[in-house]
């Protein structure tokens, strides 16, 4: 098939190329701003900016909802919306320039691995994972502020409003737990250290099922979009549409189920295996603090009682696990349960009677 015809297929109608000044112009930005942001990973500015500056980028019709910017591996092209102004460009270039630069193709020109997403001959891997991660670098040298945002009933923070909120909400909750740079480091230089590392502490198996529902949500809401697309293309009163409306209605409550799973997943899994590690008193406080501000990174819903539950839970067995560890005579570090987490755990407890007294079906989540 040729570019022009995968072109077709997406959607997208080439209008004009961008000129070689402004191309330049963007692959001198852009190098800069990651080189400055990221200093750890390896990165050459010169190199950087020869590599982007040899990026063909073309103005495009676009179909409504997809991505303003898109980057074509098959002859290594960005493709920009046509209504993006000029002094735009740059913030939608950057998330495009980083996937070219993570690619890694085979002798074939065949793409064989993207940062965290793995192509291979039947199935794509770790898709949404890469977006999202590629999404956070961009929103980070971007300098977008955080915000708080509501989509399919999830309420979160994000400093990703627009772009992959969902898959962003979930990834950055795996940055919190085993640091940015490991996961930003992967992402650019396509390694499997950010796989490996979470792996150890969740296991694999827990890894590949999260990885799989970014990809589940990710898909998901393409198709939303191709069906929206369609249904302003069909005739009013067409059944079809009726069915279309369904369809979208059973997707958003896949997405809305799938993204809360994956959260509950993600506590449990991490704050489990490492409850079993905890060694000495100072292991204690560091793991009680990680728990506690994980609420910073929660999707909430009305009634998702989840992580209220498990953080009674883990909290009254971190007080046994105390109580053990300063029986056997190990140097404390710092005191566990103080007056202000005696009060923190009546107030879960307190709201837990309470949201049980309702018996809400979707706290199940």
């Amino acid at each position: 098939m040729s570019i022009e015809s995968d072109l077709k297929k997406d959607g997208i109608e080439v209008l004009e190329p961008l000129d070689t000044l402004k191309i330049n112009s963007l692959a001198r930005n852009i190098s800069i701003k990651l080189c400055e942001v990221f200093p750890n990973y390896g990165l050459n500015q010169n190199e950087l900016f020869i590599k982007l500056s040899r990026l063909n980028m073309y103005r495009a019709k676009m179909p409504e909802g997809m991505a303003e910017a898109n980057y074509f591996y098959k002859n290594s092209s960005i493709y920009f919306n046509n209504h993006i102004s000029d002094d735009d460009l740059e913030e939608f270039a950057i998330h495009e320039c980083i996937h070219y630069i993570q690619e890694t193709k085979d002798k074939h020109n065949y793409l064989i691995r993207m940062g965290l997403c793995d192509y291979t001959e039947f199935k794509i891997y770790g898709l949404g994972l890469n977006e999202a991660a590629v999404q956070l670098i961009s929103s980070k040298i971007n300098a977008i502020p955080n915000e708080y945002v509501k989509y399919f009933g999830i309420s979160f923070e994000t400093n990703s409003p627009s772009y992959y909120p969902l898959e962003c909400c979930l990834v950055n909750q795996l940055a919190y737990l085993v640091g940015e740079d490991i996961l930003f480091e992967s992402t650019i230089n396509g390694n499997d250290n950010f796989k490996y590392k979470l792996s150890e502490i969740i296991s694999e198996k827990n890894f590949i099922a999260i990885q799989d529902s970014i990809d589940n949500i990710l898909f998901a809401e393409e198709n939303i979009i191709k069906l929206n697309n369609k249904i302003a293309e069909t005739d009013d009163g067409n059944k079809k549409i009726d069915n279309m409306l369904q369809k979208i209605d059973e997707l958003k409550n896949e997405i809305k189920l799938t993204f809360f799973r994956t959260q509950n997943l993600i506590i449990s899994s991490f704050f489990d295996s490492t409850f079993n590690s905890i060694k000495n008193l100072e292991e204690v406080e560091k793991y009680r603090k990680k728990l506690y501000n994980f609420k910073n990174f929660l999707g909430h819903s009305d009634g998702y009682t989840f992580f209220n539950d498990y953080y009674v839970k883990k909290m009254e067995a971190l007080e046994e696990k105390y109580n053990a560890l300063e029986n056997g005579d190990i140097e404390t570090a710092l005191k566990i349960v103080t007056k202000k987490e005696n009060k923190i755990i009546s107030f879960f407890k307190a709201l837990k009677r309470l949201l049980l007294g309702k018996k809400e079906e979707s706290s199940n989540y």
